[in-house]
Formats: C-alpha cells, structure tokens, sequence
C-alpha cells in the first residue's frame, strides 16, 4: 500500500512541473553522488520553452555519468529516460523489463558503482515511424575484451510500448543487435525526407567510415557503410557526432596528439536526407595545447561551434572558404564551481536556441551561448552562468530534431506530406483558453524547418505584444503584458504565410 501512495504522490508531484513544450524541452541532471553545503537537492532538470531554461530540484533514483536519453510526448510530459544502465519510466521507477542495457562486463561495472555509462551520446530515444504508441532506444556500451580495449563493439536497439503497464510502458524486445563491428563513441540521428523515417549513423572506429541505419514502419529497413574521404577515425578521439537542425548538414570531433600540442579538427559533411548520402568533406583543423570533445550547430545551422577545454570557436558553415572563418568566441576563466574548473567539454543545442555547455568534471554550474545565430562574439558566451542544485559533469541529452519534416518536392517525399512552394501552410493554429484572463497556450504547426513569429494586435491594429517560435516548437505557454480588456487578432506569421485567430481577454 505504501509503494501504490509512493507512486501515486510521485507522479502527480512528476507531472505537475515536468511539462515542457516538446519532445525535446527536457534535460534531466546529476550525478547523485554528492551532497552538501553547495547543493540543495539530489538532482535536477532543465524545463525549456521558445527563449527560456527554468532548472527545477527533483529527487529521483536515475543518475547520469555522461550518457543520458529521454524523450517526452509533443506536449511536453516526459515518457521515458536512460543513462545507459536502466530506462526510467514516467513515475521515475523502472520501466517494466526496462533493467539490463548493453550486456557486458564494462557496463556492469558502471552501472553497480556510478551514475551510469561514461559516453556522451551513448543513447538516443526515437518515436517509432508509423505507431504513435511505440519507440525505440538505441544504445551503446564499451566492450571490457581486451581487443576492444572498452570501445563499443555492438550497437544495440530495444523497443518499448506505451500501451503496456497502464501507459508506464514495457520494452517488449532488448538489447537487439543493429550493428556487429568495432564502432566509435556516441549515436546521431536525422530524419529521412519523407518526414516519417529516421537515418541513424555512427562511426566505425580505425577507419574513414560512417554506418547509415534506415528504420521504417517495418523496423531497419538497411544498415550500411559509406567511405567519408577523410583521414581515419581512431578510438575515443573521435566525439559527439551531430546533425544539423534542417539537417543538411553533419560534424563531429576529432583530436590527435600529446599533451601541450593537440591537432584539434571539426570535421563537416553535406548531408542528403533523400539518400543518406554525406558529400563534401571538410576537415577544419588548428593547433591548440589542450584537446577538445563537443561540437553544435546553431539553430539556424549556419554556425559550427567547437570546444576545446579551455576555449570555444565558431566556423560559418556558409562561407566559401570554411576553414578561414574559424574564430575564437571565448577563453576559459578558470572558475571553480565549487572544486573543480568549469572548462568546456560538450555541448547541446536545446529548444530555446541557446547552446548548453557541460564540464569535464563534477560541477554546479554550466556554460551556454546566448545567441548562437550570431557570428563572432555577437553569439554572447556565458560562462558558468546557469546554477544548479545538483553536481553534473561531461553528458549532456541526445535529442535530434523530431521536428524536421518532409522536403517539399522532393522524390523521396513519398508520403506527400510535404508543402509545395507557394501553396498555402495550414497551421492547425488554436488559442486556449479563450476568453482568457491573461495567460494563454497556442498550439500550432509550422512550415518545414522554419521558424515563425506570434504577434498580437489591438482593435486599432497596433502590435502589443511579440513572440518567436523556434523551427521545432510546436506549443507555447505564456502570460500577455497588462493589457485593457478587449478583443486581439492573434497572428503566426512564418515564411511569408500566416493565420489568424481572435482572442477576447477578460480580466478579473
């Protein structure tokens, strides 16, 4: 009886300020290794919406080292999490068959005496193509054979069912093998054109070559390789593969060297998401005395921003000579927080458009670029800027963007889902509550890969108040300014197409 009311408070308790904006709008915290003077909770969680990160204290038994999947449903409410070891489900208890993850003596050992496995990008939540009530977790561990000398030698799949356990969901098939190969450190994922599918890659370790999974409405449809004409990719140098947000584009990391002299590369391809083709290799290289792991586009995917440990710097992925763009946008201080140096490890691009940097250490603050569109120092980096109530260090979440959809016209969109060049978007644009008294949530859909705007006018047709909808946002919570009662014209405005709804505000 006292688990049934433990469960009971936990969830309501879950619910009531776990709800973000998106599948994507969540990032779950800490170590749980420490607690003191510094910390005021076990953990903690990111909550973002369009322009803003709210940190919120939770206590909960799933802990993270580096790696960490979640994904929540389009509103917001978080379905599931993973650190590699286990998958937590929505009362923040074990999913039903949700124990045993990447079998293997390396896994073991960390899951019986850390937080979880010591990879970034190690796992990676997707919604099944074709069944809303099913998804599939990829994920990986080392390989503790002394051949493998603890890099990956499996890239495995499970799938999970929401309809089962009274909606808490059940893996209904584990630890599937996708890819049997000496493969590198962390998983990315794109969509396919036809916005329903999903592209799934990951490096093969010693060699110039990239593995393309294509999962369909029937499972994996293919696995295969493809050459990347680059230099060889060699062990744990090689980091955070990421896609662009329009996702035509494709980086990752990779160092060599000695301490004191390290060739640092960002290395960025043409991604075709009709094929699954990368093209136009691009290796952008400079020397530096410390090496570096994270890489993010920014969500515009013009800017490529690269970390070493104690510096960041940004190409223009449009420029004609990409190399030469190459600038410093910030000089690590050397802060501690509050033992160890916030340097900079790897980063994360979330849903508001800020890019989130962690550390290499246990700390209780984190870096995060505030503009990140902008060239140069325009893009505003921030260090050691955001407290948190929990330890936290080197992971960060694996989301891609689930917003992406199909390319307009294109011989792969062949689900003809796809808006045409100058025929008109539908929205699917709603206000509630309405009348309102001041606080309002619009829900909407907009055009493919762009971003919009929510503007609200007066009887007289004066702009009061402005809002900005990210490309992949699909919900906004928000309170209107002081205005007099009355009736508004509420307006998406996105790609030079937009819809209107009028909104009657009646204050107490």
């Amino acid at each position: 009886m006292k688990k049934c009311l433990y469960i009971i408070i936990f969830t309501l308790i879950y619910i009531s300020y776990c709800n973000g904006q998106g599948r994507n709008h969540q990032w779950l915290l800490g170590y749980g290794l420490f607690v003191d003077s510094y910390t005021t909770s076990e953990k903690a969680r990111l909550l973002f919406d369009s322009a803003n990160a709210t940190v919120i204290p939770e206590t909960r038994k799933l802990a993270f080292r580096a790696a960490q999947g979640n994904i929540s449903d389009e509103n917001g409410n978080l379905l599931m999490a993973s650190n590699g070891c286990w998958i937590m489900n929505v009362t923040g208890d074990t999913m039903m068959n949700g124990k045993g993850l990447n079998p293997d003596p390396y896994t073991t050992q960390w899951c019986a005496s850390t937080s979880g496995i010591p990879y970034t990008h190690a796992d990676i939540f997707l919604p099944m193509p074709g069944d809303s009530s099913k998804y599939i977790l990829f994920h990986h561990s080392g390989n503790s054979s002394p051949q493998y000398q603890n890099m990956p030698s499996d890239l495995y799949y499970s799938i999970i069912d929401m309809s089962l356990d009274s909606g808490r969901g059940a893996i209904t098939q584990k630890n599937v093998v996708a890819i049997h190969d000496r493969v590198l450190l962390g998983i990315s994922a794109c969509r396919h054109a036809n916005g329903r599918d999903w592209w799934i890659v990951i490096l093969r370790d010693s060699s110039d070559l990239i593995y393309k999974i294509l999962l369909t409405p029937q499972g994996i449809s293919s696995v295969n390789m493809q050459s990347l004409g680059v230099p060889n990719h060699i062990g744990a140098q090689a980091n955070q593969p990421v896609f662009s947000p329009d996702g035509n584009k494709f980086a990752y990391r990779y160092y060599s060297g000695t301490w004191g002299n390290f060739t640092n590369q960002a290395r960025l391809f043409d991604f075709d998401r009709c094929t699954g083709t990368f093209s136009n290799g691009n290796v952008i290289q400079w020397q530096d005395s410390q090496p570096g792991l994270g890489i993010s586009f920014s969500s515009n995917s013009k800017y490529l921003y690269a970390t070493n440990f104690n510096k960041i710097y940004q190409v223009n992925t449009d420029s004609s000579n990409i190399g030469a763009s190459l600038q410093m946008v910030a000089l690590n201080d050397s802060f501690l927080s509050p033992y160890f140096q916030t340097d900079f490890w790897v980063m994360y691009l979330a849903a508001n458009g800020k890019i989130y940097i962690s550390s290499g250490s246990s700390v209780i603050d984190l870096h995060y670029i505030n503009y990140p569109d902008n060239g140069g120092l325009a893009c505003d980096v921030h260090q050691h800027a955001l407290h948190l109530p929990c330890y936290s260090g080197r992971g960060n979440v694996n989301h891609p963007n689930y917003y992406l959809g199909a390319v307009a016209g294109s011989v792969c969109d062949s689900l003809g889902v796809g808006i045409k060049e100058n025929e008109k978007h539908d929205f699917h644009f709603s206000i509630s509550p309405n009348p309102t008294t001041g606080n309002i949530r619009i829900v909407y859909m907009l055009p493919q890969n762009k971003a919009g705007v929510f503007d609200l006018f007066d009887i007289n047709n004066k702009k009061v108040f402005s809002y900005h909808l990210p490309p992949w946002s699909t919900l906004q919570s928000f309170t209107l300014p002081n205005l007099a009662n009355g009736i508004y014209s509420c307006v998406i405005s996105s790609d030079s197409q937009r819809a209107t709804k009028k909104l009657m505000l009646i204050k107490d």
